[in-house]
């Protein structure tokens, strides 16, 4: 479902966009018809592409909060080495 979202609605926005001047035969109009679906395919496609690039700071912050959490607990980083025992 999120591919259609993502990938085809843009797709079919800017097919409409050339169809349209197909149809009309390239007349003035159906050219500024053209570049308004293309200017909403492409803000389309980009909206989706922000909202990506969004979503995917969210895990790096879970990561951080996890890695906070075990250095309370622990009193070091998760990705250091443990001292040794006996020394």
């Amino acid at each position: 479902m999120m591919n259609v979202v993502r990938i085809w609605i843009p797709v079919a926005i800017l097919l409409a966009g050339v169809a349209l001047v197909v149809v009309r035969g390239g007349d003035e109009t159906s050219i500024e018809g053209a570049a308004a679906l293309w200017g909403a395919g492409l803000s389309v496609a980009l909206l989706n592409w922000l909202h990506r690039m969004g979503v995917s700071g969210d895990s790096a912050r879970v990561e951080e909060d996890e890695a906070r959490a075990y250095f309370a607990r622990y009193g070091r980083w998760p990705d250091d080495v443990p001292p040794r025992r006996g020394s």
